[in-house]
């Protein structure tokens, strides 16, 4: 065999105050095989630290931590040292969400609970995130919020940046009257949903649903968190809910969402797709039976390919479906098979795809001024 074919393990540098967690992890990662840890540190200090100087594939970082917490050293990670990072956290609190979020805005990945000893399945969840997580190539990331002081051994480097094209005006005749708007996302997509929910008014003429690949238990945080940057109102779906404009129902824990026939919100605990539940397909199938050519149907950045056969079929019943351009995409596979499988009438990136659903919102409010 040659060296080119050999198969090497997983780097994972591990980051936790806690030096029973730390150890676990440790000893989790290093039985697990395929995963070998090249570094261990307590603070956001070492996190960056040894980034920078063991380079490793993937960092397992706590996000509460003294002094530096993982939010900082997410920041500076990946503005110096781009890694692909996994979250840990062993609390839901609002603020420990918040942050969690905000990182992940940074360019964390995912985020997943620290596991009890003995819980099997869910070390497996933690241990597939890893090996998944750690093949994703990421990108240096500049957050306009962050200090504008640099790391004394970082050199000052401008980011190479140029302003996005404004959306294409050739498709604006084609467009339907859309009545509601459904967006699909896994990996990266809680940043792109704050991207594109944060440039919409609070005004909005048109409801949102919202499937979102995360963590169970994340939800409600997810959606929290969304309510602070956007003007919309975020909330959990539930049972029997009517969408109303300006308002974004998001999917909860374990149940797939749905519209029936009247348009009311239906929750529903069918088998998962490929192992999702809820399942981005469920929601996208059902505004194709309820609005057809009155749907406009969004597939964000994610790993797999759920959704793309909801969009082909919205798409064949006339709905409008954007997908993210992949140069924006943390994990490009999910908005690739609704491009190659031809279902896309526009590709954007999230400012752009912003951009456009305000022009169904305008179209909206034109017609019932009529």
């Amino acid at each position: 065999m040659s060296p080119d074919n050999v198969s090497h393990p997983i780097r994972v540098l591990v980051i936790d105050d806690s030096r029973t967690a730390r150890e676990l992890l440790v000893a989790m990662l290093e039985s697990a095989g395929g995963l070998q840890v090249v570094g261990v540190g307590e603070t956001g200090e070492d996190a960056v630290r040894l980034a920078r100087r063991i380079h490793p594939d993937i960092i397992a970082m706590d996000i509460i931590m003294p002094e530096m917490d993982g939010l900082e050293a997410t920041r500076a990670i990946m503005r110096e040292v781009p890694t692909p990072i996994v979250l840990l956290t062993s609390t839901l609190m609002y603020s420990d969400v918040n942050l969690t979020f905000e990182a992940m805005r940074l360019g964390a990945l995912a985020v997943v609970n620290k596991p009890p000893v003995g819980d099997d399945a869910a070390w497996e969840t933690v241990l597939q995130t890893m090996r998944l997580m750690a093949k994703v190539a990421v990108v240096r990331r500049w957050d306009p919020d962050a200090r504008k002081t640099p790391s004394p051994d970082v050199p000052a480097v401008a980011p190479k940046t140029s302003p996005l094209p404004p959306a294409p005006p050739d498709q604006t005749a084609q467009r339907p009257r859309a009545h509601i708007i459904g967006i699909g996302s896994s990996t990266g997509g809680p940043a792109a949903l704050a991207t594109i929910l944060g440039a919409l008014p609070a005004d909005f003429a048109l409801p949102i649903l919202i499937v979102q690949h995360i963590t169970k238990g994340f939800g409600p945080g997810l959606a929290e968190w969304l309510n602070t940057q956007t003007a919309l109102r975020v909330s959990l779906a539930g049972h029997g809910d009517t969408p109303q404009p300006g308002t974004v129902l998001m999917a909860p824990d374990d149940c797939h969402l749905q519209i029936n026939a009247w348009g009311i919100v239906e929750l529903c605990k069918d088998p998962p797709y490929r192992g999702l539940r809820p399942s981005i397909n469920y929601l996208f199938n059902s505004l194709s039976n309820v609005y057809g050519p009155r749907a406009v149907g969004v597939q964000l950045t994610g790993m797999g390919d759920d959704g793309a056969e909801g969009l082909e079929k919205l798409r064949r019943h006339g709905g409008w479906v954007i997908a993210q351009d992949e140069k924006t995409c943390v994990v490009s596979s999910m908005p690739h098979e609704v491009i190659v499988r031809k279902a896309a009438n526009e590709i954007l990136a999230p400012p752009q795809i912003a951009q456009r659903l305000q022009t169904f919102s305008h179209v909206a409010v034109a017609k019932n001024m009529r």
